[in-house]
């Protein structure tokens, strides 16, 4: 077996692995913003450097391969100093207000900056306190408050419903586009702008499944309907989406008791971090004023409030008199994608185990 030897320890590799592959497998950490789990993106953050002992030259562990008898340093001097001096590189090109809510100075030219975008940029950055970025210039000492904030328009993609685009805040590392190509939707794309290049939305493409969120590494894209609210201090829950039968898995943000957030975990099957609109979006409804709370039952047209008992015996009576006159297989049951997973459980195993009718089914477009 081949190795090469990370900060004095050696590591085994494997043919045509890249240092950071090799590295990230022996649990050694080496921060990129431009690297994540469908997202290879050739060194275009330049944090991904290490040093190699032998030669003192600082290589790209992104695009590097590992060869036989390598001797690298990723926490030298010489590789702080560098990783340093890129961050504050990406900091002085856009508005990275980590550690305080601070405007650019003169706000922004006329017209370019609405209302509620310069509210965006008055509050805290959406991202503090899971922002990859912060957390490195934490790291290496970045004097992030006497770097000047700067934005260049365009600067907030307002259009989806759900999901805010602040280009001021965008590394151009690439991820979203290449997130949004892997699950084969190809609704962002590069654009360029004054001589550089910004990711750009088709939104007749996008479904707004949000896992350009999830892959930002910064402020740049955010959830809409969290926006000022799902910080850190939060309680996650995990649990199924209702919507489908696939099964996939959530992360429930929830703050004072209410659900104010959806993620998914990148380790846990069968989603693999991966959500549609609804898992990611559709709770709004929970806490929807229109619910209905109390049975109703149609009479000469028209519905009028019962009490649950009087509703339930009135259901059981016309499932029991249909079963008895058609057979079970007349009934039919649509359990709502809105309800309970437990709910759906039940409702299954009312239709099949007491009604006696395999007749049920799940209404996911709901």
């Amino acid at each position: 077996m081949r190795h090469v030897i990370f900060n004095n320890k050696k590591v085994e590799f494997t043919e045509n692995q890249t240092l950071l592959d090799t590295a990230s497998v022996a649990g050694i950490n080496i921060p990129t913003l431009c690297q994540g789990d469908t997202c290879y993106c050739s060194s275009s953050c330049g944090l991904g450097i290490a040093e190699n002992v032998d030669t003192g030259e600082l290589i790209s562990t992104c695009t590097t391969l590992a060869t036989e008898g390598m001797n690298i340093s990723t926490e030298s001097t010489k590789v702080f100093e560098a990783r340093r001096e890129k961050l504050i590189s990406i900091f002085s090109k856009g508005a990275h207000n980590c550690f305080t809510a601070r405007l650019p100075e003169g706000k922004c030219a006329p017209g370019h900056l609405e209302a509620r975008e310069l509210e965006w940029h008055e509050q805290e950055c959406p991202a503090k306190g899971t922002c990859t970025l912060q957390k490195l210039a934490g790291k290496h000492k970045v004097p992030v408050m006497d770097i000047p904030l700067k934005i260049e328009t365009p600067v907030v993609d307002n259009r989806s419903p759900f999901i805010a685009r602040d280009y001021s805040r965008c590394i151009k590392c690439g991820q979203c586009i290449s997130v949004c190509q892997d699950i084969g939707q190809n609704a962002i794309s590069r654009c360029s702008y004054n001589g550089t290049w910004h990711p750009t939305v088709d939104i007749e493409k996008c479904t707004h499944c949000g896992q350009c969120l999830e892959a930002c590494p910064v402020g740049a894209l955010f959830d809409k309907k969290a926006f000022g609210i799902a910080k850190k201090k939060v309680t996650k829950v995990q649990t199924t989406c209702p919507y489908c039968g696939t099964g996939c898995q959530l992360q429930l943000h929830v703050k004072d008791e209410k659900i104010i957030k959806v993620t998914a975990d990148e380790d846990v099957a069968p989603n693999m971090g991966r959500l549609c609109v609804k898992g990611r979006f559709g709770y709004d409804f929970i806490y929807s004023e229109n619910r209905l709370k109390t049975p109703l039952i149609k009479e000469d047209g028209k519905f009028r409030e019962a009490s649950w008992d009087e509703a339930l015996d009135l259901v059981a009576s016309k499932f029991i008199e249909v079963r008895e006159e058609y057979g079970p297989d007349a009934i039919a049951g649509l359990s709502c994608a809105r309800s309970i997973t437990e709910d759906s459980y039940n409702m299954q195993k009312l239709f099949r185990a007491t009604i006696g009718t395999n007749n049920i089914d799940h209404c996911a477009r709901t």
